[in-house]
C-alpha cells in the first residue's frame, strides 16, 4: 500500500475510534443517571452501564472469530450498526420508562465496543513496519476527541427532548451511523486478517499460570476494575452532592483526558524505567485518587480525583498489556489475548453492576476507601514478580 493510502486508512480508523469512544463515554456519562431515573431501586441504577460491559464481554471472542473469516471492514461496519440499533433501543427504553429495554440498548452498544476494540490491530495491518507504532498511537489518540465529545453530547442531549436523556441516546445513534459510513471506506489487506499460524502452541492452562501472565492480567484488571467502579459512581455521586449534569460531564471529560493523553508517552516511560515500575506507579496514582476523594465532595475534589483515576488506569492497563505480550508466542496469541480480555471485561461487568448498591450502602468516600486493599494486593503482586525476576536472572557467580 502506498504512503498516501496508508495515511488515509489510519485516518479512517482514528476517526472511527474517536466516534466509537464518544459513544462509549456518552453511556458512561448519562447511563447511570438515566438508569437511576427509572430504576425501581438505586441498586439497579447502573444496570445500563453493566449491560454495556456484558455486551462487550459476550461479543469480543465471536467478533474476532467472525472477522477472521469475513474481514475487518464488514465486522467494523456491523459493529457500528449495532451501535445505531443500541442507541435507538436505549432511547425507546427511556421513552417507555423501561429499564430492561434501556439496558438492552446499551448492551448492543457494548457489542459495538467489542468490534471496535480491534481498530488498533487493524491499524497495524494497513501500514508498513516503520509506521506501525505511530499508526497505533494515532488511532488510540481518538480517545482525546471522545473526552470532549462524549460528555458534551450527553450533556447537550439530556434536556434536548423529553423525557430527560432520550436525546442523548438518539445522538449516540447518529454518532454510530457516522462511524459506519466512515468505515465503508476502509481497506484492510485480506491476508492480514487470516490465521497467522497453524502451530498449536501450549495449552491455555500452561500460558495463564505463568507468574508474569497472572500479574499482567491482575494489574490490568485492577486498573480497569477500579476505574470502572469510580467512574460509574461519579455522575451519580455528584448529582447526589448537588452538582448538575454539566459539572458531572466536565469531570468525566477530565477523567477521559487522563486516560488517553498519557498514551503518547507511556510507552517511552516503560522503555526507560521498565514495565513493573510503571505499573507500580499506576497503583500509587490510584491510591492518590482515593486520597483525593477524602478531601471533600466539591467540584475540585471530584475533578482532581477523576484525573488521577484516568492516569493511574493508563499506566496499569498499558503496562499490563505490555507485560502480557512477553508471555506468549505468535501461535498462542489468540488464546492468551482472548482470556486476558474476557477476564478484564468480566471484572468491569461485575464492578459496573455492583457499584449502584455499593454507592447506596457505603457512600462516595467509603466506596473509594474500600479500594485500598485491592490496590495493596496489586502492589504486593508487582513487588513479588519484580523480586522473582531479579532472582531468576541473577548471575550464577553472584548466587
Amino acid at each position: 500500500m502506498s504512503g498516501h493510502g496508508m495515511h488515509r486508512q489510519v485516518f479512517l480508523l482514528a476517526s472511527a475510534q474517536a466516534l466509537f469512544q464518544t459513544a462509549s463515554v456518552l453511556v458512561m456519562t448519562v447511563g447511570g443517571l438515566a438508569g437511576s431515573a427509572i430504576a425501581p431501586s438505586p441498586a439497579f441504577a447502573t444496570m445500563p452501564i453493566a449491560a454495556m460491559f456484558l455486551g462487550t464481554a459476550v461479543a469480543t471472542f465471536p467478533a474476532s472469530m467472525w472477522m477472521s473469516r469475513v474481514g475487518r471492514r464488514p465486522g467494523f461496519v456491523l459493529g457500528a450498526l449495532l451501535g445505531v440499533a443500541g442507541g435507538v433501543l436505549a432511547a425507546l427504553g427511556v421513552w417507555t420508562v423501561d429499564l430492561l429495554l434501556l439496558s438492552l440498548g446499551t448492551m448492543l452498544v457494548g457489542a459495538y465496543q467489542a468490534f471496535a476494540q480491534f481498530y488498533r490491530f487493524a491499524a497495524s495491518e494497513v501500514v508498513d513496519e516503520a509506521f506501525r507504532p505511530r499508526a497505533i498511537s494515532l488511532v488510540l489518540g481518538g480517545g482525546i476527541v471522545a473526552a470532549f465529545a462524549g460528555p458534551m453530547l450527553g450533556r447537550f442531549g439530556g434536556p434536548l427532548v423529553e423525557p430527560e436523556y432520550l436525546g442523548s441516546f438518539l445522538l449516540l445513534s447518529l454518532v454510530s451511523l457516522l462511524a459506519a459510513g466512515i468505515l465503508l471506506g476502509l481497506k484492510v489487506p485480506a491476508a492480514a486478517t487470516g490465521a497467522s499460524s497453524l502451530a498449536k502452541g501450549r495449552q491455555w492452562k500452561a500460558i495463564v499460570t505463568q507468574p508474569a501472565y497472572l500479574v499482567a492480567l491482575f494489574g490490568a484488571a485492577t486498573g480497569y476494575g477500579v476505574m470502572i467502579l469510580a467512574m460509574t459512581a461519579t455522575p451519580i455521586a455528584m448529582v447526589h452532592h448537588h452538582h448538575d449534569l454539566s459539572a458531572a460531564a466536565t469531570v468525566i471529560q477530565l477523567h477521559v483526558l487522563g486516560m488517553f493523553l498519557p498514551s503518547f508517552f507511556t510507552g517511552s516511560l516503560i522503555a526507560r524505567f521498565g514495565v513493573l515500575r510503571i505499573m507500580f506507579a499506576g497503583v500509587v496514582i490510584l491510591v492518590g485518587h482515593v486520597l483525593m476523594t477524602l478531601t471533600g465532595t466539591g467540584f475540585k475534589s471530584f475533578a482532581a480525583a477523576l484525573l488521577l483515576l484516568g492516569v493511574g488506569w493508563n499506566f496499569l492497563y498499558i503496562g499490563g498489556t505490555t507485560l502480557l505480550t512477553t508471555t506468549y508466542t505468535q501461535a498462542e496469541k489468540g488464546r492468551a489475548q482472548a482470556i486476558n480480555d474476557m477476564t478484564i471485561f468480566a471484572v468491569g461487568l461485575a464492578c459496573s453492576f455492583g457499584v449502584g448498591a455499593l454507592l447506596q450502602r457505603l457512600g462516595w468516600q467509603t466506596l473509594n476507601l474500600a479500594l485500598l486493599p485491592w490496590l495493596a494486593f496489586a502492589a504486593v503482586a508487582l513487588a513479588w514478580l519484580g523480586h522473582r525476576q531479579r532472582r531468576l536472572f541473577k548471575p550464577a557467580h553472584a548466587a
